[in-house]
């Protein structure tokens, strides 16, 4: 069930070995330049896309909101 945290939260998960997921388009994830992060842009997220995750760690997503 996907839940909103934090920056420290993302940073503890992070360093007990979650994935980080970027769905942003290929300049914001550029632009933001997420170290070790995976981007598959969320108009791209399909089952086969997934693949490339560890069903065995978390994930970690992040977006983009231009609200």
């Amino acid at each position: 069930m996907p839940t909103t945290i934090g920056i420290e939260e993302t940073q503890r998960l992070l360093s007990q070995g979650a994935q980080l997921v970027g769905v942003l388009s290929e300049g914001k994830y550029t632009e933001l330049r997420l170290p070790k992060a995976i981007n598959i842009p969320l108009k791209k997220v399909t089952k086969e896309a997934t693949e490339v995750l560890d069903k065995s760690k978390p994930v970690v997503v992040c977006c983009y909101d231009l609200q």
